[in-house]
Protein backbone atom coordinates (compact mmCIF):
# COMPACT_ATOMS: atom_id res chain seq x y z
CA UNK A 1 0.00 0.00 0.00
CA UNK A 2 2.50 2.41 0.31
CA UNK A 3 4.22 2.40 -3.15
CA UNK A 4 0.85 2.04 -4.06
CA UNK A 5 0.04 5.56 -2.09
CA UNK A 6 3.67 7.12 -3.58
CA UNK A 7 2.63 6.01 -7.45
CA UNK A 8 -1.15 7.59 -6.85
CA UNK A 9 0.02 10.62 -5.21
CA UNK A 10 2.62 11.30 -7.77
CA UNK A 11 -0.37 11.66 -10.29
CA UNK A 12 -2.40 13.87 -7.99
CA UNK A 13 -1.10 17.80 -8.86
CA UNK A 14 -2.80 18.86 -5.59
CA UNK A 15 -0.82 16.70 -2.85
CA UNK A 16 3.01 17.33 -2.51
CA UNK A 17 4.77 14.35 -0.65
CA UNK A 18 6.63 15.55 2.51
CA UNK A 19 8.52 12.03 2.95
CA UNK A 20 7.48 8.31 2.77
CA UNK A 21 8.42 6.57 6.05
CA UNK A 22 9.27 2.73 6.36
CA UNK A 23 9.42 0.11 9.19
CA UNK A 24 12.61 1.32 11.13
CA UNK A 25 12.46 5.23 9.67
CA UNK A 26 12.18 8.24 11.97
CA UNK A 27 8.62 10.13 10.84
CA UNK A 28 10.14 12.82 13.04
CA UNK A 29 12.14 13.83 10.17
CA UNK A 30 9.31 14.82 7.72
CA UNK A 31 5.98 15.86 9.99
CA UNK A 32 6.99 19.06 10.39
CA UNK A 33 6.69 19.42 6.48
CA UNK A 34 3.67 18.13 6.33
CA UNK A 35 -0.66 18.36 6.48
CA UNK A 36 -1.52 14.93 6.95
CA UNK A 37 0.00 11.76 7.83
CA UNK A 38 -1.50 8.61 6.28
CA UNK A 39 -0.60 5.64 8.11
CA UNK A 40 -1.26 2.07 6.62
CA UNK A 41 1.42 0.54 8.65
CA UNK A 42 0.65 -2.50 11.61
CA UNK A 43 -1.53 -1.92 13.96
CA UNK A 44 0.92 -1.47 17.27
CA UNK A 45 2.38 1.41 15.52
CA UNK A 46 -0.71 3.81 14.88
CA UNK A 47 -0.86 4.71 18.67
CA UNK A 48 2.48 6.11 18.28
CA UNK A 49 1.51 8.27 15.32
CA UNK A 50 -1.62 9.57 16.32
CA UNK A 51 0.50 10.68 19.73
CA UNK A 52 3.23 12.32 17.28
CA UNK A 53 0.61 14.23 15.15
CA UNK A 54 -1.10 15.21 18.24
CA UNK A 55 1.48 16.99 18.99
CA UNK A 56 2.23 18.56 16.40
CA UNK A 57 -1.52 19.50 14.96
CA UNK A 58 -1.05 17.49 12.18
CA UNK A 59 -4.11 15.66 10.75
CA UNK A 60 -4.20 11.24 10.45
CA UNK A 61 -5.53 9.26 8.24
CA UNK A 62 -5.54 5.97 9.44
CA UNK A 63 -5.78 2.43 6.46
CA UNK A 64 -4.02 0.31 9.15
CA UNK A 65 -6.78 -2.62 10.41
CA UNK A 66 -6.46 -5.30 13.22
CA UNK A 67 -6.23 -2.79 16.34
CA UNK A 68 -6.19 -4.12 19.61
CA UNK A 69 -9.35 -2.65 21.81
CA UNK A 70 -6.45 -1.05 23.81
CA UNK A 71 -5.02 0.48 21.02
CA UNK A 72 -8.17 1.41 19.49
CA UNK A 73 -8.80 3.53 22.92
CA UNK A 74 -5.56 4.74 22.56
CA UNK A 75 -6.00 6.55 19.11
CA UNK A 76 -9.67 7.70 19.54
CA UNK A 77 -8.17 9.73 22.42
CA UNK A 78 -6.09 11.93 20.19
CA UNK A 79 -9.08 12.97 17.99
CA UNK A 80 -10.20 15.64 20.56
CA UNK A 81 -6.83 17.13 19.63
CA UNK A 82 -6.68 16.59 15.86
CA UNK A 83 -8.71 15.83 12.99
CA UNK A 84 -8.45 12.14 12.68
CA UNK A 85 -10.02 10.03 9.15
CA UNK A 86 -9.99 6.23 10.36
CA UNK A 87 -12.12 3.78 8.50
CA UNK A 88 -11.57 0.08 7.84
CA UNK A 89 -11.56 0.62 3.76
CA UNK A 90 -11.12 3.76 1.63
CA UNK A 91 -12.61 2.54 -1.36
CA UNK A 92 -15.28 4.08 -2.70
CA UNK A 93 -17.65 1.39 -3.91
CA UNK A 94 -17.25 -0.25 -0.35
CA UNK A 95 -18.31 2.76 1.18
CA UNK A 96 -21.47 2.58 -1.37
CA UNK A 97 -21.51 -1.36 0.03
CA UNK A 98 -21.71 0.36 3.88
CA UNK A 99 -24.49 2.32 2.49
CA UNK A 100 -26.16 -0.18 0.95
CA UNK A 101 -26.13 -2.74 3.47
CA UNK A 102 -27.19 -0.25 6.42
CA UNK A 103 -30.01 0.40 4.00
CA UNK A 104 -31.22 -3.21 2.95
CA UNK A 105 -31.35 -4.67 6.36
CA UNK A 106 -33.26 -2.03 7.62
CA UNK A 107 -36.31 -2.80 4.43
CA UNK A 108 -36.17 -6.69 4.45
CA UNK A 109 -36.69 -6.10 8.49
CA UNK A 110 -35.67 -9.47 10.84
CA UNK A 111 -37.36 -12.33 8.81
CA UNK A 112 -33.75 -12.27 6.91
CA UNK A 113 -30.62 -13.99 8.35
CA UNK A 114 -27.44 -12.51 7.90
CA UNK A 115 -24.14 -13.59 6.60
CA UNK A 116 -20.61 -12.07 5.19
CA UNK A 117 -18.15 -13.81 3.28
CA UNK A 118 -14.76 -11.99 2.64
CA UNK A 119 -11.77 -13.77 0.86
CA UNK A 120 -8.13 -12.01 0.68
CA UNK A 121 -4.76 -12.84 -0.15
CA UNK A 122 -2.61 -15.23 1.51
CA UNK A 123 -0.28 -13.03 2.88
CA UNK A 124 -3.28 -11.17 5.08
CA UNK A 125 -2.75 -11.21 8.95
CA UNK A 126 -5.71 -10.38 10.46
CA UNK A 127 -9.25 -11.96 9.80
CA UNK A 128 -11.78 -11.10 9.53
CA UNK A 129 -10.72 -8.47 7.72
CA UNK A 130 -11.58 -4.49 8.69
CA UNK A 131 -14.28 -4.31 6.46
CA UNK A 132 -15.91 -7.71 7.39
CA UNK A 133 -15.78 -6.24 10.92
CA UNK A 134 -17.22 -3.08 9.75
CA UNK A 135 -19.97 -4.37 7.70
CA UNK A 136 -21.02 -7.27 10.64
CA UNK A 137 -21.02 -3.90 13.03
CA UNK A 138 -23.48 -1.82 10.46
CA UNK A 139 -26.03 -5.18 10.79
CA UNK A 140 -25.78 -4.97 14.86
CA UNK A 141 -26.67 -1.66 15.36
CA UNK A 142 -29.57 -1.71 12.56
CA UNK A 143 -30.42 -5.11 14.68
CA UNK A 144 -29.75 -3.70 17.91
CA UNK A 145 -28.05 -6.79 19.28
CA UNK A 146 -24.32 -6.93 20.67
CA UNK A 147 -22.04 -7.84 17.90
CA UNK A 148 -19.69 -9.85 20.46
CA UNK A 149 -23.00 -11.80 21.30
CA UNK A 150 -24.56 -12.10 17.70
CA UNK A 151 -21.19 -13.30 15.83
CA UNK A 152 -20.59 -16.18 14.57
CA UNK A 153 -16.94 -16.88 13.06
CA UNK A 154 -17.41 -19.64 10.97
CA UNK A 155 -19.17 -23.14 11.89
CA UNK A 156 -18.04 -26.26 12.99
CA UNK A 157 -19.60 -29.61 13.85
CA UNK A 158 -23.02 -30.44 15.47
CA UNK A 159 -23.79 -26.92 16.01
CA UNK A 160 -27.21 -26.93 15.64
CA UNK A 161 -30.01 -24.96 13.91
CA UNK A 162 -29.08 -21.22 12.79
CA UNK A 163 -30.37 -18.63 15.58
CA UNK A 164 -32.43 -15.96 14.27
CA UNK A 165 -30.00 -13.63 15.90
CA UNK A 166 -26.83 -14.56 14.19
CA UNK A 167 -24.54 -12.53 12.26
CA UNK A 168 -22.51 -14.95 10.51
CA UNK A 169 -18.82 -14.04 9.17
CA UNK A 170 -16.31 -15.74 7.48
CA UNK A 171 -12.89 -15.21 6.02
CA UNK A 172 -11.36 -17.31 3.43
CA UNK A 173 -7.78 -16.63 2.70
CA UNK A 174 -6.00 -17.57 -0.75
CA UNK A 175 -3.79 -16.74 -3.59
CA UNK A 176 -3.65 -12.69 -4.54
CA UNK A 177 -7.19 -11.64 -3.76
CA UNK A 178 -7.05 -7.96 -3.32
CA UNK A 179 -10.51 -7.93 -1.35
CA UNK A 180 -13.92 -9.57 -1.71
CA UNK A 181 -16.75 -9.01 -0.01
CA UNK A 182 -20.48 -10.41 0.39
CA UNK A 183 -23.45 -9.50 2.71
CA UNK A 184 -25.67 -12.28 2.15
CA UNK A 185 -29.80 -11.38 3.29
CA UNK A 186 -31.09 -15.26 2.80
CA UNK A 187 -35.18 -15.02 3.74
CA UNK A 188 -37.64 -17.81 2.89
CA UNK A 189 -37.93 -18.04 -0.83
CA UNK A 190 -35.27 -15.25 -1.75
CA UNK A 191 -32.26 -14.06 -1.26
CA UNK A 192 -30.30 -10.77 -1.70
CA UNK A 193 -26.61 -10.62 -1.87
CA UNK A 194 -24.69 -7.51 -2.09
CA UNK A 195 -21.13 -7.49 -3.78
CA UNK A 196 -17.75 -5.50 -3.88
CA UNK A 197 -14.99 -7.45 -5.34
CA UNK A 198 -11.38 -5.02 -5.36
CA UNK A 199 -9.52 -5.86 -8.19
CA UNK A 200 -6.66 -3.02 -7.38
CA UNK A 201 -5.16 -1.74 -4.49
CA UNK A 202 -5.12 1.72 -6.41
CA UNK A 203 -9.22 2.18 -4.88
CA UNK A 204 -7.83 2.16 -1.43
CA UNK A 205 -4.57 4.68 -2.24
CA UNK A 206 -6.74 7.27 -4.10
CA UNK A 207 -9.62 6.76 -1.14
CA UNK A 208 -7.34 7.32 1.72
CA UNK A 209 -5.69 10.76 -0.57
CA UNK A 210 -8.80 12.14 -1.38
CA UNK A 211 -9.75 11.68 2.97
CA UNK A 212 -5.71 13.54 3.38
CA UNK A 213 -7.07 15.91 1.23
CA UNK A 214 -10.68 16.26 2.90
CA UNK A 215 -9.40 16.50 6.52
CA UNK A 216 -7.16 19.88 5.87
CA UNK A 217 -8.36 22.07 8.24
CA UNK A 218 -11.17 20.18 9.66
CA UNK A 219 -11.72 20.23 13.46
CA UNK A 220 -10.47 17.88 16.06
CA UNK A 221 -12.62 14.78 15.81
CA UNK A 222 -12.98 11.23 14.79
CA UNK A 223 -14.26 10.63 11.26
CA UNK A 224 -14.47 8.02 8.48
CA UNK A 225 -15.03 7.65 4.90
CA UNK A 226 -18.45 7.57 5.10
CA UNK A 227 -17.83 11.60 6.11
CA UNK A 228 -15.74 12.32 2.74
CA UNK A 229 -18.15 11.44 0.63
CA UNK A 230 -20.96 13.08 1.89
CA UNK A 231 -23.05 9.83 2.60
CA UNK A 232 -24.09 11.32 6.35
Amino acid sequence: MGQMLLACAARLPEIKLAGAVDQGDDITRCIADCDVVVDFSMHDATAGFAELCAQHRKGLVIGTTGHTEAEKTEIRNRASEVPIVWSSNYSTGVNTLFWLTRKAVEILGPGFDLEIVEMHHRRKQDAPSGTAATLADILARVRRVQLTEAARHGRQGLVGARTAGEIGIHAVRGGDVVGDHTVIFAGDGERVELTHRASSRETFANGALRAACWIVGRKPGLYDMQDVLGLK
